[in-house]
Formats: structure tokens, C-alpha cells, sequence
């Protein structure tokens, strides 16, 4: 099967965000008004794939050097594939694709694949033509979800601390406050793991303008007091935890908790899944099982995001 591949320009601005809706497994961090708020952060080499004149597949993609991945600046970046690809077309795009990196003399190939879960239809002929072509799974990732069309119920502390929460008189709002969450957010990070968020203040703000039907924010308050809260992004099946922050007072008073349970409950018809992300660190070889029980603790349970690599 003859496949084409072309280096995306922003010329094919426009094609790329419609493909991107039309996809089995498009999602709105690959709409180039997201991808590109960081573009001077990353080189650009995001790929398009046409069975003859038919565009079927795109690869969002960054190279450093001599090694190209999909996408640096992205959790995750794998093959966006047309409802009408097949795994013979996956398979040969993969051909041509390693024969087009090897000619440009990339060393290396990562593949950050996208979880199930963001499938709106089966979509793994990746996975098939990775295996295929011999890339090594190096990360692993466990991430912790819950099934909406089936919840599962809390343990009897988080029913504990719902109720404590709801006695106190917390209440939960959806805000547009990103400033005063980002602030909980960042010393929440600094102070406990000496990390910052990967989002500025000012940068989350401006997404949340771009698609306000996929990133919101959720405030639980004490009377006046914030006590934090949580950014939440919206997929077409997903619903996913990008940040949860609370303060310490919040944390004694069951604000977590409240908080998190408002977001299922108030979501729950609208997605398959409720995802709180990843719990692991050290490309997957750190657990970190405090916090993993805290999601548990809500009904989740896990599902695993996969890094490969190719050698050239």
C-alpha cells in the first residue's frame, strides 16, 4: 500500500483541527489552538499520513535533536487515525514513517500512546504496528479511572469526610477564579514535591478561554474562604483531574473530598470515564501509594499509559 507523509505547516492550519475533530481518537489537546500556547518551548514535527490524495492519519510530534517523539510537550501524542483507516494502512504509514526518519537521520522514535479510554472507537492498529516493528515498551504509567456507567462506591472514610464536609457548610462553584486556584496549586507543588505545575497561571486561563466546554474549574469554599479546588479537562468519553490543590485548612475540613465527589456527581451523564491521572513517577518504576489510595478511596481503579521507543 503506498502511503504519503507530509511535515505539517501552518499552512494546513485549518485541515489539521478538522481531522483532529473527525478522528476515532482526536481530542481537543491536539487542536493546534492548544499544542501551539507552548510552541517555543518545543520544534514542531507533527506528520500527516495520506493514502493517496485521502488524508487518514496525522502524528502530533516534536524533535530534539536527533530524536523525534509524540509529543514532547504533551501527556500523550499517538496516531490520530480516520474512521476509514485500516491496520494495512497503520502498518505501512509505520513503514514509510521509519524509513522517512532514518533518511533525516533521527536516532530515535518515542511513541507516547493514547490510553483506551480516549478511544471514541477502537483505535489500537498502532499498538499492532509498533509491536510489529519492534519498539521496546520503556514507561509505564498507572493512572486511575472510573468507570461512570458503573460507580462503584466510596470507602467509609471518604463517606466520612464527605459528611463532615457537607456539615461544615462547604460549598462547590464552578469559577473562572484560575488565579486564585493556581496560587493553592503552586505552593501545594513547591512545598510537598518542589515541583510547579506545568501551566502558568496566565497560560491555563487563556485555554480555558479557547474551549470552554473542555476546561473547567471547580472552587469549594468556606463561607468566604477558598479552599481550593480542581481544573478539570472534558473530552468527548473522558473527564480528567489536570489539577487538584487544596490548602491545608481544606484538607482537615474534607474539601477534597467534597469537591471531587461534586465533579462526579454533577458529570457523570455526560462521560464514560472520570480520570484522576497518573500516580507514579520515575517513568513508572516509583509508586507513589499514598496518593493512589486517595483515588482509590473514591471507587477508582487502574488503567496504564505506555512509552515506547524505536531505535533507527
Amino acid at each position: 500500500m503506498s502511503v504519503r507523509i507530509e511535515t505539517y505547516t501552518p499552512v494546513q492550519r485549518d485541515t489539521w483541527n478538522q481531522f483532529v475533530k473527525e478522528a476515532k481518537n482526536g481530542l481537543f489537546l491536539f487542536h493546534r489552538d492548544y499544542m501551539d500556547y507552548h510552541a517555543d518551548r518545543f520544534e514542531d514535527c507533527s506528520l500527516l499520513f495520506f493514502k493517496e490524495n485521502e488524508l487518514q492519519a496525522m502524528l502530533p510530534a516534536s524533535k530534539n535533536g536527533d530524536v523525534l517523539t509524540s509529543h514532547a510537550g504533551l501527556t500523550f501524542g499517538g496516531l490520530l487515525l480516520s474512521r476509514r483507516a485500516t491496520v494495512s494502512f497503520v502498518l505501512a504509514a509505520f513503514e514509510q514513517l521509519a524509513d522517512l526518519l532514518k533518511e533525516k537521520n533521527f536516532r530515535q522514535f518515542v511513541y507516547k500512546a493514547i490510553p483506551h479510554i480516549y478511544h471514541q472507537q477502537p483505535a489500537a492498529e498502532d499498538l499492532y504496528a509498533l509491536f510489529r516493528y519492534g519498539a521496546t515498551l520503556y514507561r509505564r504509567d498507572i493512572s486511575s479511572v472510573i468507570d461512570l456507567r458503573n460507580k462503584p462506591s466510596y470507602t467509609k472514610g471518604t463517606k466520612y469526610n464527605l459528611s463532615k464536609a457537607r456539615k461544615a457548610g462547604l460549598l462547590v462553584k464552578e469559577s473562572n477564579d484560575f488565579a486564585t486556584f493556581m496560587k493553592i496549586e503552586e505552593n501545594l507543588l513547591r512545598t510537598k514535591y518542589e515541583a510547579k505545575p506545568t501551566h502558568s497561571a496566565q497560560e491555563i486561563s487563556m485555554l480555558a478561554k479557547r474551549f470552554p466546554e473542555n476546561i473547567k474549574l471547580y472552587l469549594v469554599y468556606h463561607k468566604e474562604t477558598c479552599l481550593g479546588g480542581t481544573i478539570v479537562f472534558q473530552t468527548a468519553d473522558v473527564i480528567h483531574t489536570q489539577y487538584i490543590g487544596i490548602t491545608e485548612e481544606g484538607k482537615e475540613m474534607g474539601a477534597l473530598d467534597v469537591v471531587i465527589d461534586h465533579v462526579l456527581q454533577n458529570t457523570s451523564q455526560k462521560c464514560r470515564w472520570f480520570s484522576f491521572g497518573i500516580s507514579t513517577t520515575e517513568e513508572g518504576k516509583a509508586l507513589n501509594e499514598g496518593l493512589i489510595k486517595n483515588k482509590e478511596s473514591f471507587g477508582a481503579r487502574a488503567i496504564v499509559h505506555d512509552f515506547y521507543k524505536i531505535d533507527l
